[in-house]
């Protein structure tokens, strides 16, 4: 196995860690303050300089001053003896991975002369990949060199849920030069990253790919590709995620009904910013106007971002994958954006999706993807002779607005950012045209509870939520161990939402053969239905992954009660 290395600095604080002003406190932090103690009894992490693991059974034992862990309402505690027992069932027998990251503020080359500052692991973008063994144990020590808290959610693990990394709910934040360790078993192998659960601050560039191998990989390729997509708009122009969210929440009036700004654009018209000038948070303003998509609909997204990257560089100067003809190519795809849907095809070749979320599919044939935010897909290819474009357009966000890396097997001419390879025209592959793989299929079972949500909120007064209800970590939908749970969501939005559940995979469409994953789309004014097996005790968020809504207030918890 690959031993994953990743830059480190000192955990002590940066004097002068960024040229960025602090952003006022997020309102998960605020509304987390009060919950963080008197909402769960938990919060077995770090705050400190120091580094410790929540559970009496590590060692270093509890950060919470020896609090009492009784858990209001009857719900699991989250460093609890049910996910200490859940945790030990995993038996983490495989290969033990330690890691050192570390947050910070750095400048960072995206490529074609263009330099922003922003806040990173360690001191490059995408952040360092982790690579672990499915069946082993991760141990990864975060310094935070940041000048606000910060923490790591590890998006698709089912893991224990105190090492979750959402704070207010299973941890405390790290704060400023202090650091933490997460240590869990690792279960299930696939395609999966991880980034911070603080705010806006995954809009930065604190991201990175956690590949998890299979000792067992049924799969034969020659290479392996891992692909990273993100919208970038910190240190642009002054801009911060911030600022955006600032803009974002003085909303607007479109007369659109449902509260979007659907109707201010078409097909034949770019997507741009809203007005022309500057905000009072700083930087221009970045409100889409014409956000249009015949897949997502009128509102494809709240923000024109200036900057759309695969692996951290910009079309202008893209990042280069070698590799000779006639190789078969695995691709990790993932989508780290904050705000955007990608299209994504590779020019001259044919698609061969193997995997979404992590969990294996029956085999599929597209020509091109559509991934939305937190979404990963993996596929096979087999790479012709010459340059080939791997290009991602922001989905509904205007016909320049892309993304672009190169397949290099040969000589030629590399195609440049405007190049428009023919695998996107036509409409892009998405999760409910896939079927679990056998071994991975939920079991036939009819549900013992069905939890439903209504996505409500628009742009108008920016204040998007779940039933009506904004983010509160005391706010509970209540399951309990060994059920087979139904979410039935409900959009009442004019606007597309990607749902993420923490710590499970669920089956697409309420049934068996549904593609197993943790994060998919729902449609304006359309429903999902999902099927898991709620078998991870704990206290999971329910959210929207577009990372400004969620930050106005669609997100919610679903509580194991004991």
């Amino acid at each position: 196995m690959r031993s994953p290395f990743s830059p480190t600095s000192s955990p002590n604080p940066n004097p002068n860690p960024s040229t960025s002003p602090t952003p006022p406190p997020s309102r998960r932090a605020v509304l987390g303050a009060g919950a963080a103690l008197a909402g769960s009894g938990l919060l077995a992490a770090c705050s400190g300089s120091g580094s410790g693991m929540a559970g009496m059974d590590h060692g270093s034992g509890s950060m919470d001053g020896g609090s009492s862990r009784a858990t209001p309402g009857g719900y699991v505690d989250p460093a609890g003896p049910e996910v200490r027992a859940a945790e030990a069932a995993r038996k983490a027998t495989g290969p033990r991975t330690e890691v050192r990251l570390t947050a910070t503020a750095t400048p960072i080359d995206l490529g074609g002369g263009r330099s922003v500052r922003t806040w990173a692991y360690g001191d490059r973008l995408p952040g360092q990949e982790v690579r672990v063994t499915a069946g082993g144990t991760l141990a990864l020590t975060l310094a935070n060199n940041l000048p606000e808290a910060t923490s790591l959610h590890w998006h698709g693990l089912a893991l224990r849920n105190d090492m979750d990394g959402v704070p207010g709910l299973t941890q405390r934040d790290v704060a400023p030069g202090g650091s933490f360790t997460y240590e869990f078993a690792v279960p299930h192998p696939g395609t999966y990253w991880f980034h911070p659960h603080s705010g806006v601050q995954q809009d930065r560039g604190l991201y990175a790919p956690l590949i998890v191998e299979d000792p067992k990989e049924p799969l034969s390729y020659d290479k392996e590709w891992v692909v990273v997509l993100d919208d970038w708009l910190d240190g642009v122009d002054g801009s911060t995620p911030d600022s955006v969210l600032a803009e974002l929440r003085k909303g607007m009036d479109m007369g659109s009904g449902g509260g979007g700004h659907a109707g201010h654009g078409s097909m034949n018209m770019p997507a741009a910013p809203a007005s022309p000038s500057a905000p009072a948070s700083g930087g221009p303003s970045r409100v889409l106007m014409g956000g249009d998509s015949e897949v997502l609909g009128k509102d494809a997204g709240d923000v024109a971002y200036p900057h759309y990257l695969v692996n951290g560089r910009t079309p202008e100067d893209p990042s280069v994958f070698t590799a000779r003809p006639g190789d078969r190519i695995r691709l990790r795809i993932v989508n780290a954006g904050g705000d955007t849907a990608f299209r994504i095809a590779l020019g001259g070749h044919e698609l061969t999706v193997t995997h979404t979320d992590g969990f294996p599919v029956e085999h599929t044939s597209a020509r091109s993807l559509l991934l939305g935010m937190g979404e990963r897909y993996d596929v096979l290819v087999t790479a012709g002779d010459g340059v080939f474009p791997l290009t991602a357009l922001a989905e509904g966000k205007g016909e320049s607005a892309s993304a672009l890396a190169l397949l290099r097997t040969g000589s030629g001419a590399a195609p440049t950012a405007a190049t428009r390879p023919a695998e996107l025209s036509g409409r892009p592959l998405t999760a409910e045209g896939l079927k679990a793989a056998g071994p991975v299929a939920l079991a036939a079972r009819e549900p013992d509870r069905t939890v439903r949500i209504k996505l409500t909120g628009g742009m108008s007064k920016y204040d998007w939520a779940f039933d009506g209800k904004p983010y509160a970590p005391d706010q509970r939908h209540p399951v309990k161990a060994g059920e087979r749970v139904r979410l039935e969501f409900n959009n009442s939005t004019t606007m597309w939402h990607p749902l993420h559940l923490h710590g499970h995979t669920f089956a697409l469409g309420g049934g068996a053969v549904g593609a197993r994953k943790d994060t998919a789309a729902i449609l304006p004014g359309g429903k999902l239905t999902v099927d898991f097996d709620a078998d991870n005790p704990g206290l999971w968020m329910v959210h929207c992954h577009n990372v400004y809504h969620s930050e106005a207030g669609m997100m919610t918890v679903l509580g194991y009660q004991r």
